[in-house]
């Protein structure tokens, strides 16, 4: 590049690429942002935009593509999604006072984890910028989202508690000292997380902890429950430091430093996280379909961030546990005050956003008028909070009232986005302005004047006194009407219809005019700068107040969910019980299935009912019934009520699910592999308090392997572990464990059969089942009928080998099964033995009385 090196404007360019090598460098050049080199090839072919040369002549032509300035945020976006940082390059001297080349500076690198603007951001979700090192084996994860502040610190004592954590809050950048040995594999398990390397010196410790201090202007950091941490607190320090460099700003709206160690919340790893589908559904994109979907009923942005927050970290704590709860009852119990303060929520913006943008600078005037309207509306809200004890520590002493007036005072209601097009500040607040306006609006007046005078003096009635921003003011005259232009005229630009003139007298009106304007635009940007910059101070009062909007939000959402849905509130307590009675679950209750949903009770208590082997067909509902008690407990440990008659919940420290079957080719491991991986992760983590849902175990390999497996992993959850454990399963020879272990329960599905049909009851029983009817789920599933018939004569065929041959694993797996001459059970008699009238609803019996009938239909 040293032919290029020569020219001036290159050597800029490459000075300030050097500065950010990883970064595709936005050059600006007057209303262009240009690249060139490697960024221009990349950019064309990502972003499609047009690859040319600068140099062309030159033995070295130059690839350069360019996208205007004014749709530069489009494409920079486009690029940060993919994965790609950006750099800014700005003029920062005015082009007509610059001596030889304009001065260029980087004034801003955006990358996943910091946006180039907040409003680009999705509302309801934080953007996360993690931090991580690992010192003395000990690993030290800080956890920063710039647009509100919040920055939080975790040890971990292992490299897979530090994945797991950076998988569960969706980090989407990640910072790490330079040789950092990282073996967890970034692009299998984080495709879409970009990492960056920086200096190793920006960890160290002590220097963290002062500059923390400092920031947060404490002696020490007892206070925020991080005195005692050590490589988190490096981790921290070098996060923010890399924030502030990439931003050209101070990140002055830090609202402190929390420590989020893992022991005060509930653990749920990747694969739990996904089968419960709680943040994003197993197929598809989107919410519709999760828990999360299902429970955001908040009015307000910061509220559903604070609700995706919930559901990502669930409580541990009984008492904090309880202390939501008794917020959500006591919304639940008035209907006037959860309707009032959901129609207040309404109307308020993101002030947590908002406060973290006047803290950097950026807020807009839109942004300004937002926050005044949502301050006007808060009052009315917290008004009514302080009503109820339960709610009313909720409410901030302070309500920022003179933040509103402020901005009342010195912002119109509507103001323009851009803070250059004037129209900004009211009229009567400052009469230097109010002055300018005059000015201006007098001299357009004299133009009108003047355009209504020529028009006579000329005799021309078409004659146009107008303005564009490369003329200025200008006489417009069509050419029917030339020969009427007087000699006086002078003529500035000729176009096909029409030819444009000036005058003395018109130019020095364009001056007063053009002048007054441009004077009363810059002094309304002045004017709003230093209230923008009065305002910053607010930031953390400001903050006060978003952080108990989001909160009371989430409570008026669950109480709303709640009363809708006929949820309960939940007794959260220490036993490891677990005890529900017509619980449904949460999310499938609310899908048009053309079925109604039937509840179910479920048991799980250490001494009988420790292990549940639930059997019964596919298709029957038994994954449905386990993960809903999964669901219920999450609900119950975020503070919530849950979709039951009534629930004991003993806090659970870990949800486990081993549900479905995935293989993961991209690290060369198959499906039963997965599976094995998963069920180990299980039982090496897995604790008395654990809750433990297995759909199916060993079924991807021969069937005495998986049995075997199946059987062994059973045993140790119920002997050495003692986990809650719900445990679906094909293999019937399970159900001989409740004969040798007290804490195992048999359950199945309930089901009719009628001839060769088969039809869900979807109600759990006691015992297991005989059979899992797995021809007949076939026959429902579209099999055709040749395959369906010949599976019927080799089941049978099986089944009488199995029973006539020595039963294997020494007679611990052996099952007494129906000879194949024994008479098909008579079907009515079989759904009426099941029927429980006294627990089915009226809705409930006449479904099941039009189910009966149509199958009497059918073989009838």
């Amino acid at each position: 590049m040293s032919l290029h090196a020569e020219k001036p404007m290159f050597r800029q360019y490459l000075e300030l690429k050097g500065q950010v090598p990883d970064a595709v460098l936005f050059f600006r050049m007057g209303d262009f942002y240009e690249l060139f080199f490697e960024d221009a090839r990349l950019a064309a072919g990502l972003l499609d935009l047009t690859l040319t040369a600068r140099m062309k002549d030159s033995p070295e032509p130059v690839p350069m593509a360019g996208v205007p300035h004014h749709a530069v945020k489009s494409y920079i976006t486009s690029l940060i999604e993919l994965g790609h940082k950006v750099a800014i390059a700005e003029q920062v001297e005015d082009p007509r006072q610059a001596k030889g080349i304009v001065r260029r500076a980087i004034t801003r690198v955006v990358s996943p984890g910091l946006a180039f603007d907040t409003d680009d951001l999705a509302p309801r979700e934080p953007c996360w910028l993690a931090g991580l090192v690992v010192q003395e084996g000990v690993w030290g994860l800080a956890l920063l989202d710039v647009s509100t502040g919040d920055l939080r610190v975790d040890e971990l004592a292992d490299q897979a508690s530090a994945l797991e954590e950076l998988l569960r809050a969706e980090v989407r950048e990640i910072v790490w000292p330079e040789g950092l040995d990282v073996e967890f594999g970034l692009e299998g398990l984080l495709p879409d997380v970009r990492p960056t390397a920086v200096d190793p010196g920006w960890f160290e410790v002590e220097a963290a902890r002062k500059d923390l201090c400092d920031r947060l202007e404490v002696a020490d950091l007892t206070g925020f429950g991080c005195e005692n941490l050590g490589p988190s607190l490096g981790a921290a320090a070098a996060v923010v430091a890399y924030a502030e460099r990439a931003t050209h700003c101070r990140l002055d709206h830090l609202r402190g430093i929390r420590s989020h160690q893992l022991t005060g919340f509930m653990v749920m790893d990747r694969a739990t996280r996904r089968n419960l589908e709680i943040l994003r559904p197993l197929v598809g994109q989107g919410r519709k379909g999760t828990l999360l979907g299902l429970m955001d009923r908040t009015r307000t942005s910061g509220g559903g961030r604070l609700l995706r927050e919930w559901l990502t970290w669930p409580l541990l704590d009984r008492e904090a546990i309880g202390h939501r709860l008794d917020a959500v009852e006591a919304l639940v119990e008035s209907r006037s005050l959860r309707e009032e303060m959901r129609s207040h929520l309404a109307s308020v913006a993101d002030v947590e956003r908002i406060a973290g943008k006047l803290a950097q600078g950026t807020a807009h005037p839109r942004d300004l008028a937002a926050l005044c309207r949502s301050l006007e509306a808060i009052p009315e809200t917290f008004e009514a909070v302080l009503r109820v004890p339960a709610l009313s520590g909720l409410v901030p002493g302070d309500l920022c009232g003179d933040v509103a007036v402020d901005i009342g005072t010195w912002l119109v209601p509507e103001p323009p986005l851009l803070i250059t097009e004037g129209g900004l500040v009211p009229p009567g607040v400052d009469e230097e302005l109010d002055e300018l306006v005059a000015l201006a609006r007098g001299g357009r007046g004299t133009l009108a004047a003047l355009e209504a005078r020529e028009r006579e003096s000329t005799g021309i009635p078409s004659l146009k006194v107008r303005y564009n921003k490369v003329f200025g003011y200008f006489i417009e005259v069509t050419r029917a009407q030339l020969h009427k232009v007087p000699e006086s005229y002078l003529r500035k630009q000729t176009l096909t219809n029409s030819e444009r003139y000036i005058t003395p007298e018109l130019k020095e009106l364009e001056e007063k005019v053009l002048g007054a304007d441009e004077r009363r635009k810059a002094l309304e940007q002045e004017r709003f700068l230093e209230l923008r910059g009065r305002l910053a101070p607010s930031v953390p009062r400001l903050q006060a107040i978003a952080t108990a909007i989001a909160e009371l939000d989430v409570y008026a959402g669950f109480a709303d969910l709640a009363v809708d849905l006929r949820y309960v509130r939940p007794v959260v307590d220490g036993s490891r019980d677990l005890v529900l009675r017509a619980a449904r679950h949460p999310v499938v209750e609310c899908q048009d299935l053309g079925e109604s949903f039937v509840p179910n009770d479920l048991v799980l208590r250490p001494k009988d009912r420790r292990v549940v082997i639930l059997t019964g067909p596919n298709m029957s509902g038994k994954s449905t019934a386990m993960r809903q008690v999964a669901l219920i407990a999450l609900m119950a440990q975020i503070g919530s009520y849950v979709p039951a008659d009534s629930a004991r919940v003993g806090i659970c420290d870990r949800i486990f699910t081993r549900v479905g079957a995935s293989d993961d080719l991209a690290s060369g491991r198959s499906t039963f592999m997965v599976e094995m991986s998963e069920t180990a992760n299980i039982l090496h983590h897995a604790t008395d308090r654990s809750l433990v849902i297995l759909d199916e175990i060993g079924r991807g390999t021969s069937t005495y392997d998986g049995l075997s497996i199946a059987w062994a992993v059973a045993e140790d959850l119920h002997d050495r572990i003692k986990a809650r454990t719900l445990f679906a399963t094909h293999y019937h020879e399970l159900l001989e464990l409740a004969e040798t272990r007290p804490g195992v329960h048999n359950l199945s599905v309930s089901v009719s059969e009628w001839g060769e049909r088969i039809l869900f009851l979807r109600r759990l029983k006691e015992g297991g089942a005989s059979r899992s009817y797995g021809v007949q789920c076939a026959r429902l599933a579209g099999m055709p009928v040749a395959v369906v018939e010949r599976a019927k004569k080799l089941l049978v065929h099986l089944e009488k080998n199995a029973s006539d041959a020595p039963s294997p694993q020494l007679g611990l797996f052996s099952r007494e099964e129906k000879s194949e001459e024994e008479p098909p059970p008579d079907p009515l008699r079989s759904t009426l033995a099941e029927i429980v009238p006294d627990s089915l609803s009226p809705r409930e019996a006449l479904v099941l009385l039009y189910r009966l009938k149509e199958v009497a239909d059918e073989e009838g």
